[in-house]
């Protein structure tokens, strides 16, 4: 009976770690957020873990490491992407030990306790304007992935690179899309390096700013995932009722394209600014509204898109919170799902969150709110305490 017990012991453990259950991924469901703090009046970062958790938004992304945000994700179960900022590629990409620095500093020194699961390396760099960096983001994303690889955090931490809709030359309709020809030469190595190492596609993909700089010609509703008369695109026979679906569809097409028609796409952002200046068509909050709370309900059905029915779409929402010190148009200020009080700028359904008018982050309660703290969902670890118990004593006697 003994023997039969750690029989059965030994094939629960098997079967856990043949679901790989010791690896973090890059993203737990289908919804997440961009937390931006490019401004001086937001909530101090352990406030925005209660904020999250409030939510139940398991999934986040920051565009550098900053220290004090890492400390406070800490225990706190939300996975999350940091950024190694534009500024550092040139410095990375000359030797895997600018690499090994950055990631012992900014990211080994916080695991396991933070829950760091991808580092993005550089943010919309190809079809930008400054080339050199499209030299050096590959060499960079390599360095980064060696160090990891040496400190055994590979297939923990995700390496990966967003980008922008800039990297291609058309998108409409999706079956259409192709990388641009200078980007392409970049890209390709780029694509070929995160096929090896099993990373996705990144893409920012936003309707609303295709609705703002051409309202004459696109239908909002389409934009907003309201009922409209859609698109057909006859190469593919396929019609499409939103303009999100079809842009992650266009990003699919063009990786074919490029040979790389497995790779999986993530929307690392998307979002709708609720104001905008006058000539910024749609930038209302009711158009926020609707965009958010539909995009919310289409990623709730866990499905894949058109022309990948197969691979669930995934996004990260811009942004978090609307950021007062971002420059440009008023729109870039404006993409905030939350007041810096913690208040919701509108209602999209979020739960354990006061309407605009309530009080602060303050009155938000930690009650009922859970998380699993360390490597292993608790029921994990019951599992193997019990098994590994029951086999030493079986071994003993």
């Amino acid at each position: 009976m003994g023997f039969s017990f750690l029989f059965h012991c030994l094939l629960i453990l098997s079967v856990l770690f043949s679901n790989n259950v010791f690896s973090v991924h890059a993203f737990t469901g289908t919804y997440g957020v961009n937390y931006g703090r490019i401004a001086d009046n937001l909530p101090s970062p352990h406030s925005v873990v209660t904020l999250l958790k409030a939510a139940k938004i398991k999934n986040t992304r920051i565009y550098d490491a900053n220290h004090d945000v890492l400390t406070a994700f800490k225990g706190s179960g939300i996975e999350i992407i940091v950024g190694l900022g534009n500024e550092y590629l040139k410095e990375i990409s000359i030797g895997e030990d600018r690499a090994m620095n950055w990631i012992k500093e900014n990211v080994q020194s916080y695991l396991p306790g933070t829950k760091i699961v991808g580092i993005a390396v550089g943010n919309e760099i190809l079809g930008a304007t400054d080339v050199e960096l499209w030299e050096v983001l590959l060499p960079a994303a390599k360095n980064v992935y060696s160090a990891l690889s040496r400190l055994n955090l590979e297939k923990t931490v995700e390496v990966s690179s967003p980008n922008s809709e800039a990297v291609f030359a058309n998108s409409y309709p999706p079956s259409a899309c192709t990388f641009k020809e200078d980007v392409l030469v970049y890209m390709k190595p780029l694509l070929q390096f995160f096929s090896q190492i099993g990373s996705p596609f990144y893409i920012n993909a936003y309707p609303f700013l295709a609705y703002k700089f051409d309202p004459e010609h696109i239908d909002i509703r389409y934009a907003l995932f309201e009922k409209n008369p859609g698109i057909y695109d006859a190469k593919t026979n396929i019609h499409y009722s939103n303009m999100f679906e079809a842009q992650v569809d266009a990003a699919y097409v063009a990786l074919e394209k490029a040979g790389f028609g497995k790779m999986e796409v993530i929307v690392s952002e998307t979002g709708w600014a609720s104001r905008g200046d006058e000539n910024e068509a749609g930038a209302t909050i009711k158009n926020a509204r609707t965009y958010n709370h539909n995009l919310r309900k289409l990623l709730a059905k866990k499905k894949g898109s058109p022309y990948r029915p197969k691979k669930v779409m995934k996004a990260y929402v811009f942004a978090l919170f609307n950021e007062n010190l971002k420059p440009g148009p008023t729109s870039e200020r404006n993409f905030g799902l939350f007041k810096p009080d913690g208040s919701i700028a509108y209602d999209i359904g979020f739960t354990g969150l006061k309407d605009s008018s309530a009080a602060s982050l303050r009155l938000l309660s930690f009650k009922g709110i859970g998380a699993h703290h360390g490597w292993f969902p608790s029921s994990y670890a019951l599992v193997l305490t019990v098994c590994a118990a029951s086999v030493l004593l079986i071994l003993s006697s």
